[in-house]
């Protein structure tokens, strides 16, 4: 009787395909976001996982910042920032799969943690008792470029920009409050309805007329083709899900 002998090549090109397999399955979608968008996608993250899909690393900083790292070759599969200028960048010069989807509108607030009546308006601002306003560096954050437009819209800017401390995000600029390094600060909506931060100061919502909407954009970059693609799809997908439009919208955020 003959007997038929595995192939040595066979067997190993059935290992190598089995690695590779397991290895892309296994891989954590890295997701870079916008710092505003910290504590709602550490919610998203959780819930995310929760459900047994796959893993998802986030990596934080200002938009344009990681747009740098990006075109720097940085190994990201998905792109959330906070605004539409650098995803729609990154689309046209050949580092995104798609048009950028807008996947929630932000809120601008002005925060403090001391006695100060920021409900008043603009002009508090102006007062002695505020020395150090932070805002997020408008060249790389768009956070400080809504914010310093609020400012010269209200009619302040002049009277108080060498009280402005920039931070190089918003986690920089939150970090510059909690730590009484400024009076007051620019911030997202979305960190001060964070766990843990809510109970923190108080803060006001600026008038939408002080500053353009700022449509925060999302893209599949195409590093994802290249490792993870379905799953990094995949939770693209849940960000646009209802489950993930409710979180969202729970951190202050509009999704329409």
């Amino acid at each position: 009787m003959k007997q038929h002998m595995a192939s040595p090549i066979s067997g190993l090109v059935f290992v190598l395909v089995f690695i590779t397999s397991f290895s892309v399955r296994g891989q954590a979608v890295r997701v870079a976001i916008a710092a505003n968008t910290e504590f709602v996608m550490q919610a998203m993250k959780r819930a995310y996982e929760e459900k047994g899909q796959s893993k998802i690393d986030l990596i934080i900083s200002s938009s344009g910042k990681l747009t740098a790292q990006i075109t720097h070759g940085a190994p990201y599969d998905i792109f959330l920032s906070a605004d539409m200028k650098y995803p729609e960048h990154l689309y046209k010069a050949g580092y995104a799969l798609h048009r950028p989807d807008v996947y929630a509108y932000g809120r601008l607030v002005l925060w403090t943690l001391k006695n100060i009546d920021i409900d008043a308006g603009f002009e508090i601002l102006k007062s002695p008792e505020i020395r150090t306003i932070a805002v997020a560096n408008p060249a790389t954050a768009p956070y400080g470029v809504a914010a310093i437009q609020a400012l010269k819209e209200a009619g302040v800017y002049r009277a108080v920009r060498d009280k402005i401390v920039f931070g190089e995000s918003i986690s920089q600029v939150n970090q510059y409050l909690l730590s009484g390094v400024a009076d007051v600060a620019f911030t997202a909506k979305s960190v001060v309805n964070a766990p843990g931060l809510t109970d923190k100061g108080k803060w006001t919502e600026p008038a939408d007329s002080l500053y353009s909407p700022i449509m925060q954009g999302a893209v599949i970059l195409k590093h994802a083709s290249q490792t993870n693609l379905t799953a990094a799809q995949a939770f693209y997908r849940f960000l646009s899900s209802s489950e993930g439009k409710a979180i969202f919208q729970a951190y202050g955020y509009r999704t329409r």
